[in-house]
Order: structure tokens, then C-alpha cells, then sequence
């Protein structure tokens, strides 16, 4: 109240100073008053103006400090060359960071911030208040890095092609990616609501093209692009139905093997089909639930400059002692491999429904022979020219 009556003494002085002045027309004295240069103490119309402006913004002071939501992951906002600030302001509501436009924009005009917010690229989360907000607007300014990550990739490659566009220091993306329950971000995603506790996002990294800012400051701004597209493309929907009997991150495994042998876009359901007749069971030349996928021996003999490890000869995948060792290892791997793309991962949800338990690449075009017994696959071995 105290307020209110200081801002109306104060117009009812120079109304008063301007009144007086006409009435007597005697020489102007009030300059003290109205004087221009007297700054922002002067009772020029303008500042009353300010002064009215801080009035209704302090009346509203609690709801400034009231965020969007409690969302804290970090979103990209661009702001155009000339744009003014009543439309970023507008277009602040419209994508969820702020509650109130006309408040945000009162807030730029009574501290004079509305000219100072530059063009540009931000990351800004709906759980910053409105001056946290005005504050980044101006001096966040990054540039944008645009990266393709193909089907396939593995974590440390993903991690790499980060690295190499600046976007973020690989090692720090890679202790996000294989810790994930450290992050708060976690909990948004249902897909990943029973990830065990010693499991990483490989295999969630899914593949595309994106915008990032480079120099982030954090994995989970990355990470969350990543997810969210993996939410929007497959989603909790996509991992489960189907016909083969997987679903949730049994269904992302197999995928990423599938992702990873198969390069025709008509064999990944056969392939798919194959990897399933050995889990079921149904391929008794395979003496036991033997997946035997190259892709996971050399995902386990992987290392920096050769992520994907090639051997010699075909006895030397029966030496690599790990978890991922599909031919020692009935079953599923423990995880992923690889981040499969959309066709990988429907093909391994819906395969093609064929009795063939063997597939053998040909060198053609990348592409594979399939055979139903074993017989049938030593001799496509013979005719392709594989020595025993």
C-alpha cells in the first residue's frame, strides 16, 4: 500500500507542477521536476510510466518465481533475428517454459532487458523461474552442431561423433550412457521403468540426425534428445505385441544383433526369424540355445580405433571369455550391442515365419543364403568357399 501511495504523490506532483504553470503562465519552474537529465529520479511521464510498470510487477512478484513445471531437462529455444519480445514471450508459453507471457514481458520492459535479448540458440528447462529465464536470454548464446548418428553405432561411436562435432567430451557422455540411474532424467521414460540396475542406455541411443549446441555442460541435455526420440519412434507400444514372444529390452537386444548382420533391407526379418528359431529351441543342429551371432563377439572384443573386432578365423570367436559371447552363451546377451533403427526393431518384433535355423553371408551386396539344417549350411559353406 505503502507503494501505491509513493507512485500516486509522485503523479499528482507533476500533474500538479504542469497545472500551476499553465493556469498563472508564469516561466517554467518545476525543471527540477521534469528535468530530463535528472535520470531515472526525474518525474518525467515516462519514468511515472517505469514507476507504474514496477508497481503491478511487484504485486505479481510471487508468481515470477513459480516455474512452468518441475521438468528440469534442458530444451532448445531459438530466437530470430529482430524478433521482439512480446513474441518471444508468447512463443516462451506456447512451448511450456512459462506460465504467464504478458508477466514475463513486463518483466523484460521494467528491467529494461527487452532490448537486450539477442538472436540466437538457448537450453532452457520448463523448472526455471521467469528471471532465470530473462537471465539466459542474455548471454546463452551457442552455436548448433549437426550430427548424424547411423544404425548401428555402438555407445563409444555415438560418443565419438559427439566428441568430434563438440558437441560434448565423449568420456563424460559414455558415464551417462553406463549410469544411467545416476541421471534424474530416468524416471520420464516408461520404457525404461524396469531397467536393471547394472544395465546402460545402449541400444536407447537411437539413431537419427539431430541439432545439438555444442560445448554442453551436461550429458543429460544430449541423453535427452536421444530418449525422447526413442519415445516418439517406438515408445512403450513399440516393444511390446507382436509375434515373436519378445518384448521390453529383450526385443531392443535382438534388435541391435539383427541391426548389425543385416545390411538388405528384405533380410532382417529372415534374419530375425533365424535368431527366434534358435531361442525357441527348434534348431536341434544347434545342440542348445546358441544364438552363435558374430556381432556380439565383436562387440566384446571391441576396443578404441576397432569397435568392432574381426578375427582371423571363425575358431577364434570360441576364445573371447565375456558375457556377450554368444557362442559360449546360451541365449540373449546381456544387453544390447548397438542402437537399431526402427526397420531392425520391427523386423525383430514381427519376423518372418520360416524354419531355417543357419544363415550364411555370400559377399554379395551384403547379402545372406539360409538353410534349415546343418548339412544344408556346410554345404552353402563349401559353395561360398568358407574354410572349415
Amino acid at each position: 500500500m505503502g507503494l501505491v501511495l509513493v507512485v500516486l504523490g509522485n503523479v499528482w506532483r507533476v500533474a500538479n507542477a504542469h497545472l500551476t504553470e499553465q493556469f498563472l503562465a508564469i516561466e517554467r519552474q518545476s525543471a527540477a521536476l521534469i528535468d530530463p537529465d535528472a535520470g531515472e529520479d526525474a518525474l518525467t511521464p515516462e519514468n511515472i510510466e517505469a514507476q507504474v510498470l514496477a508497481l503491478f510487477l511487484r504485486l505479481k512478484e510471487e508468481q515470477l518465481l513459480i516455474p512452468a513445471s518441475a521438468d528440469t531437462r534442458p530444451r532448445p529455444f531459438t530466437i530470430n533475428p529482430g524478433e521482439p519480445a512480446r513474441f518471444i514471450a508468447a512463443r516462451l508459453t506456447t512451448a511450456g517454459f512459462i506460465r504467464d507471457a504478458d508477466l514475463f514481458n513486463l518483466y523484460l520492459r521494467v528491467h529494461r532487458l527487452d532490448r537486450r535479448i539477442e538472436a540466437g540458440n538457448f537450453m532452457l528447462a520448463e523448472s526455471m523461474t521467469m528471471p532465470e529465464i530473462a537471465a539466459v536470454l542474455q548471454q546463452a548464446r551457442f552455436e548448433e552442431a549437426r550430427v548424424t548418428i547411423p544404425e548401428g553405432f555402438r555407445a563409444e561411436e555415438i560418443a565419438e561423433r559427439l566428441a568430434e562435432n563438440f558437441v560434448i567430451d565423449a568420456e563424460r557422455f559414455l558415464t551417462a550412457v553406463r549410469q544411467p540411474h545416476s541421471l534424474s532424467l530416468l524416471a520420464e521414460y516408461d520404457f525404461l521403468q524396469n531397467l536393471p540396475d547394472n544395465a546402460s542406455l545402449e541400444g536407447y541411443l537411437f539413431p537419427d540426425t539431430y541439432h545439438f549446441p555444442v560445448n554442453v555442460s551436461t550429458s543429460e541435455v544430449v541423453l535427452a534428445s536421444f530418449l525422447d526420440n526413442f519415445d516418439k519412434r517406438v515408445g512403450m507400444d513399440g516393444l511390446i505385441g507382436g509375434s515373436s514372444g519378445l518384448s521390453g529390452r529383450d526385443l531392443i537386444t535382438l534388435a541391435s544383433i539383427v541391426e548389425r548382420e543385416a545390411v538388405q533391407e528384405d533380410e532382417r526379418p529372415l534374419i530375425a526369424s533365424v535368431y527366434l528359431n534358435r531361442l525357441n529351441e527348434s534348431c536341434p543342429d544347434v545342440g542348445g540355445r546358441y544364438l552363435n551371432a558374430d556381432p556380439t563377439v565383436q562387440y566384446a572384443r571391441g576396443a578404441t580405433g576397432d569397435w568392432w573386432w574381426k578375427p582371423q578365423s571363425i575358431e577364434e570367436y570360441q576364445q573371447v571369455q565375456s558375457l556377450y559371447n554368444t557362442y559360449l552363451n546360451e541365449g540373449l546377451p546381456p544387453g544390447p550391442i548397438s542402437s537399431p533403427g526402427l526397420r531392425a526393431i520391427e523386423a525383430t518384433r514381427n519376423p518372418a515365419q520360416t524354419i531355417y535355423c543357419f544363415f550364411l553371408a555370400t559377399g554379395e551386396d551384403g547379402r545372406h543364403v539360409f538353410a534349415q539344417t546343418l548339412a544344408e549350411h556346410e554345404q552353402n559353406l563349401e559353395i561360398y568357399g568358407y574354410q572349415p
